[in-house]
């Protein structure tokens, strides 16, 4: 006897008519929210900043929790991983990531490049880098831009019919 089952296109339909909706993400953060910042959260940040294992640093670049001073810290870190946790951190301050832009590290660079938050003089700097490849990128989220201000809401809806 096979334990794979088979269902018949009716179930399957039925199945899909009975499927939970899927909820928007606003909806998931309202059911499931963030738990509080605390003392307690930002004294551990503080003491993960100083691990010695660098997978662990980039997990404390990568919180939007973290504060400036530590952001500015792990900016300087000697692994391009935890730069680049930074770099891409939506939460990293402008200033910051005008310094990441000199990085020595095309991946940091290039991370940097794509954070949606860049001020247009950092991406201007990028798009003459000395690596194709974060001139790509700079090129790419400009692109990006471009028809995301073409779209209009008009040609996002259905004609209407006469």
């Amino acid at each position: 006897m096979s334990c794979i089952r088979f269902n018949t296109p009716a179930q399957r339909q039925a199945m899909r008519d009975h499927r939970p909706a899927m909820l928007t993400a606003e909806e998931a953060a309202a059911l499931h929210p963030a738990p509080e910042f605390t003392e307690s959260k930002l004294r551990r940040l503080r003491l993960l900043a100083s691990d010695p294992n660098p997978k662990i640093r980039e997990a404390v670049a990568s919180s939007y929790n973290t504060p400036e001073d530590l952001f500015l810290t792990l900016a300087n870190d000697p692994d391009e991983g935890v730069r680049g946790c930074v770099a891409k951190n939506e939460a990293t301050p402008c200033d910051i990531l005008r310094s990441l832009a000199s990085d020595r590290s095309e991946t940091v660079r290039g991370w940097v490049a794509v954070n949606y938050y860049v001020p247009a003089d950092v991406m201007e700097k990028l798009a003459k880098d000395r690596s194709r490849t974060v001139r790509s990128l700079v090129k790419w989220k400009a692109q990006l831009a471009e028809e995301d201000q073409t779209e209009t809401p008009a040609a996002a809806e259905p004609a209407l019919r006469p």
